[in-house]
């Protein structure tokens, strides 16, 4: 039976449009940053770790699009985890996952910045100027609602589709089997590492959840969107991993535009401005996709009370965020500001994104294993993909520590909520008051912030 809380309308999005919004938020700026990092970590042997996560996301994006198509709410992970292991635990993931967007869209936008400026010269004001651009471009277009947000997003998929394709198709003839050997130059044990870094290149199987809701038909459309976008991205992600190692050598783990390289490779050193254009999009993409699907987020989570009610605006399925929206983007570009004043570059928003996301997926696995029927496909799916992140979380280490602070400020903010709450529910004994000014027992359970603590 599907949550009751969720509203009759029905959204817009096609299973096109979010295969589109699935592959931006999870290919996204991984693909034109991470290869090279990760090849500094373990050499070729980085692809293992590329593989094994791509082999991860299957069971993964299926957990999570059978949660998405049986309970379709802008909660998403945070409304699963309400429901399977009460108030607390939805109060925990809904912050991690929120406070999450605003580092890891940083990171994002740096990314993208460095290849403009790899490819126009200025260096660090340009990466932070071109940053600062794609913030505020990502903004206003999800200012004007999902229906925009939705045919961007396939805008953006096809090109950047054919970008990286026709990357690696003209620089494959330049590969060499010597620049895969030694194969695990800093022994195996340096795959794991790796395989943590490279989860920032992952994260995004759960963000359409809060969309779910957004869908003309969830349980036909986000199964359907969430098979074509494993297969699209699983194969992107192996392509470009294996041809920047194969034709750039140990060269990959000392660049810093890994695609520029690939790209310049195929087409020549004049394809560097053709490399930033990819990462731009890339780059709106995947901010496109966690702008959206955030925003829903805390809109959602000011309706049940896990932030103030002021946020509560736009989490009915077809209204717009805005609230919820401006809040990320003023975080994200505070983040933004702190990194470029400090200089210390976007690695530490990567692992703070990371070790968020990480603490989110396993939750979110949990909560489908105890919610999906037995028997259920999606239930198989969660029990595969509960192994393999609890392993990501023992890799993690260090970097869970600002998930345990969220965890501890949102434990927080539901005590002084609640305290709050108490004394309308003292005086009245549980007679509350109606929308049309009569009174009566209380919300029926399928309505209440909470259905369980």
């Amino acid at each position: 039976m599907q949550n009751k809380t969720i509203s009759a309308a029905r959204g817009r999005l096609t299973a096109v449009q979010g295969t589109a919004l699935y592959v931006g938020a999870v290919l996204g700026t991984g693909v034109i940053a991470l290869p090279a990092l990760a090849a500094e970590v373990a050499g070729p042997a980085s692809l293992l770790a590329w593989l094994g996560l791509v082999v991860l996301s299957a069971p993964l994006a299926a957990a999570f699009a059978a949660l998405g198509a049986r309970h379709p709410d802008a909660g998403g992970v945070s409304t699963y985890a309400r429901l399977a292991f009460g108030e607390r635990t939805a109060a925990v993931v809904g912050w991690c996952f929120y406070l999450a967007i605003p580092p890891g869209a940083t990171a994002a936008a740096l990314f993208g910045g460095s290849y403009v400026a790899a490819a126009l010269g200025g260096g660090a004001a340009t990466t932070a100027v071109t940053a600062g651009a794609l913030m505020t471009t990502v903004t206003m277009v999800n200012m004007t609602g999902l229906r925009l947000t939705g045919r961007l997003q396939s805008v953006l998929f096809g090109l950047l589709v054919t970008l990286l394709a026709a990357a690696v198709v003209l620089s494959l003839p330049h590969a060499k089997a010597e620049n895969l050997q030694p194969f695990a130059p800093h022994g195996w044990a340096a795959v794991g590492p790796a395989a943590v870094l490279l989860v920032f290149s992952f994260a995004g199987w759960e963000a359409i959840t809060h969309l779910a809701g957004e869908f003309r038909d969830p349980a036909r459309d986000l199964p359907r969107a969430t098979a074509f976008a494993v297969v699209i991205v699983g194969v992107l992600y192996l392509a470009v991993a294996f041809a920047v190692i194969a034709v750039l050598g140990s060269g990959a783990a000392r660049s810093d535009a890994p695609l520029g390289d690939l790209m310049a490779g195929g087409l020549g050193g004049g394809a560097r401005p053709l490399a930033a254009l990819a990462a731009v999009l890339l780059t709106l993409g995947t901010m496109n996709a966690y702008y959206a699907s955030a925003a829903k987020l805390g809109a959602a989570l000011g309706r049940d009370g896990v932030l103030p009610g002021w946020f509560a605006r736009g989490s009915t399925a077809g209204e717009t965020p805005r609230r919820s929206l401006g809040f990320i983007s003023t975080l994200a570009m505070l983040a933004l500001l702190t990194v470029t004043a400090t200089g210390v570059g976007a690695r530490p928003v990567v692992l703070l994104s990371t070790g968020s996301f990480v603490a989110v997926y396993a939750i979110g696995v949990a909560a489908a294993i105890r919610l999906l029927p037995r028997g259920s496909a999606g239930r198989a799916a969660a029990w595969a993909a509960l192994a393999a992140v609890a392993l990501l979380l023992a890799l993690s280490g260090v970097y869970l520590i600002w998930p345990l602070l969220v965890t501890v400020a949102a434990l927080l903010s539901l005590r002084l909520n609640r305290s709050r709450r108490r004394p309308l529910v003292d005086a009245g004994a549980d007679v509350l008051p109606c929308a049309d000014g009569t009174v009566g027992s209380g919300p029926p359970e399928s309505v209440r912030p909470f259905g369980r603590d």
